[in-house]
Parts: C-alpha cells; sequence; structure tokens
C-alpha cells in the first residue's frame, strides 16, 4: 500500500509540472522568442528589407595635361631671338615662366598660357597662347612689348601692359591698359580696351599746411 501511494504521489507531482510548463508558455514566459523579436513580414513575402540608396557623387574633372613652357618657347618660330635668349633659370633648373590652362578658343583640348618674364623685378616680356592642333600646339596670340601679362578670365584673354612716363621706377608705372580678346573663328579680337592711371602720391601722405601768418 505505501508502494502504490508513492507512485500515485509522484505521477500527480509530474502532471503539476507539466501542466504548469503548458501555463507558463501560453502566458508569454522566456522560451524560444527571447532571442529576438518575431518577424511581421506577410506570410509568402519575399521582398528584401528596403535599403536607403547612396548619394550621388560628382565626378571631378580630369586635370589637364601639363606642358613643358619653357621647351614650348624656344622651339616656337615665332618668339624673337631676344625673348629665347633672355629664357635663362632663375635659380637651379626654375625658369620665370608663368603657365595658365583652359578653354580660350572653344576645342575640345585645354588651351596654354605662357609669361614670361624677367628674373629680377619679374616683368614680363613676353605673353602666348598655344592651341591643341591635332596634338601639336599651335602659336594663335603673342605680345611682346613689356611690360605685359596675359590671364584666363572667363573664357576671354585678358591682356595687360603697365604704361610708364619718363621718370617712372619700374615698381612704380604711369597707369596701365587692359585689353580684353575674345576668339573669333580661327584668330583672337580685342573686345574691349580699358586704360587706368595710378595715383604717384607717396605713402599717402597729404601736404603740409602752409604758414600764412
Amino acid at each position: 500500500m505505501v508502494k502504490a501511494g508513492s507512485s500515485v504521489i509522484a505521477g500527480l507531482a509530474a502532471l503539476g509540472l507539466f501542466i504548469g510548463a503548458l501555463a507558463a508558455c501560453s502566458a508569454g514566459g522566456t522560451g524560444a522568442r527571447d532571442e529576438g523579436p518575431a518577424r511581421t513580414d506577410p506570410v509568402g513575402s519575399t521582398a528584401p528589407a528596403a535599403t536607403a540608396s547612396p548619394a550621388p557623387t560628382a565626378s571631378p574633372s580630369p586635370s589637364p595635361t601639363a606642358v613643358n613652357a619653357v621647351r614650348l618657347v624656344k622651339a616656337d618660330p615665332k618668339v624673337s631671338t631676344e625673348i629665347k635668349r633672355d629664357l635663362q633659370p632663375c635659380v637651379a633648373n626654375e625658369y620665370p615662366v608663368d603657365v595658365s590652362y583652359g578653354n580660350l578658343t572653344g576645342g575640345t583640348a585645354t588651351d596654354v598660357v605662357v609669361n614670361v618674364m624677367t628674373c629680377g623685378d619679374a616683368v614680363g616680356i613676353g605673353t602666348y597662347v598655344y592651341r591643341d592642333a591635332g596634338g601639336k600646339y599651335q602659336n594663335v596670340f603673342q605680345a611682346e612689348e613689356p611690360p605685359v601679362y596675359a590671364e584666363i578670365d572667363r573664357g576671354d584673354l585678358v591682356v595687360t601692359k603697365q604704361v610708364y612716363e619718363k621718370g617712372d621706377s619700374v615698381a612704380s608705372p604711369s597707369g596701365e591698359e587692359i585689353l580684353t580678346y575674345r576668339w573669333s573663328g580661327d584668330h583672337f579680337a580685342q573686345q574691349s580696351r580699358t586704360h587706368n592711371d595710378y595715383s604717384h602720391a607717396v605713402d599717402g601722405a597729404s601736404p603740409a599746411p602752409s604758414d600764412d601768418g
């Protein structure tokens, strides 16, 4: 009788544990869901999760191919002998040349502007524009009346010439002339001419008042 009673009690205890486990699952207790949230996709949906599209990036413009400006000028038959003779390095292999690249003649290739200067005071003694004609640079503009300097301004060629009067030092010209050229067919045509006079006041000092008394 003792053994039979023990078996019944053990069976009832096991049944109680099983019922308790079922109650815990139905009440939202910890179980297989604890590792993460349940999927909310509709049944049978295979659409991938939406991802943010990368922002478009602008491609950088290719840099123009650098030219050997000294070699270009010295090999140019249009350049005067004096300019070629004076085009010497100032220090080591540093030549007094400024080079600008841009679109001046409307072609697909980049145009080249070369300014040749003096070593001592950087006075422009010659300016040249070269256009790529079938892989070979062609001289399409030059000015060799010093002091002169050319720049590219919004597709136009702007040439500045310093004006000196008798007694002016190199560092203090009397004025300047600014000439603007634009490519027209197969040559540069002058568009405008501006003349500026410089003041010769020394350091902006005002004259001392005169003593009238």
